[in-house]
Formats: C-alpha cells, structure tokens, sequence
C-alpha cells in the first residue's frame, strides 16, 4: 500500500493535483461485474472503473484561498482482472496496478478516451507520458 499511495501522489503532482484526494478500492470479478452493470450498462467484469465526483475537469494547482484537499471521486480496480492482464500482456502485476491507477486517475481528472478519437488519443499520450514519469522516479 505505501508504494501506491507514494506513485498516486507522485502522478498528482505532475497533473497539477497534488492538493486533491482520491479513494482507490480494490475488488473481485463479481463486485466490479455488478458495478459495472449498475453504472455502466454493461453486464461484464472490467479492469478499472472511475466515479468522478464532478462532472467538470478539476482546478489545476492549489490556490492560497482553498487550503483544504479537493476530492476528485473513486477508482476501482479488479485485482482478477489486473493479474490476468499483467500475464497477457507481459508485465508484472504492479505494473499493470499502476497503469490502471494512472488510466484511472485521468478519468478523475476530466480524461475521457471515450469520447471521440482525438480524445482517446490525447489520454493515450498522457498515460504514457505520466508512467514513463513515474517509473523514471522509482
């Protein structure tokens, strides 16, 4: 657990985040398959889920006048689904955790690959850009 809290914070600051907070929970394929099915219409187990608490992009950069944390939402992560992935894909399972917190924490912070694709594109970028960041720093 401190290694995600120490990558979560590390990739809030280079977003320009670091005044916010963020819940991350980490659960089975059942529980994502019905969360899943709940606000996504989609009857299936995925990797990540995200529940901004805002509809708008979050303020970048804290400012003197608003000292206390911004709550940005949730992140889910299917820990089933994250090791199969790492073993598809070829990576350990805590790089594939820290691609799915990054790809999260983009949703959180007004990213939306879904969209249209320029969009998808230009989250694609910044995912990559912040885990070539972050694995520069450990």
């Amino acid at each position: 657990m401190p290694r995600i809290r120490r990558d979560l914070a590390r990739a809030l600051r280079l977003l320009d985040l670091s005044h916010a907070e963020l819940s991350v929970a980490f659960v089975g394929n059942d529980r994502m398959r019905r969360l899943n099915a709940r606000y996504r219409a989609i009857d299936r187990t995925t990797d990540v889920l995200s529940f901004p608490l805002s509809d708008s992009a979050p303020p970048r950069r804290q400012t003197s006048s608003s000292p206390c944390p911004l709550p940005l939402g949730d992140i889910v992560i299917c820990v089933p689904k994250a090791s199969a992935q790492a073993g598809e894909y070829g990576v350990t399972f805590r790089e594939e955790l820290l691609r799915l917190l990054v790809h999260g924490l983009l949703h959180l912070a007004g990213y939306d690959h879904e969209i249209n694709a320029y969009r998808k594109r230009k989250m694609q970028d910044k995912e990559k850009q912040l885990l070539e960041a972050l694995q520069a720093m450990a």
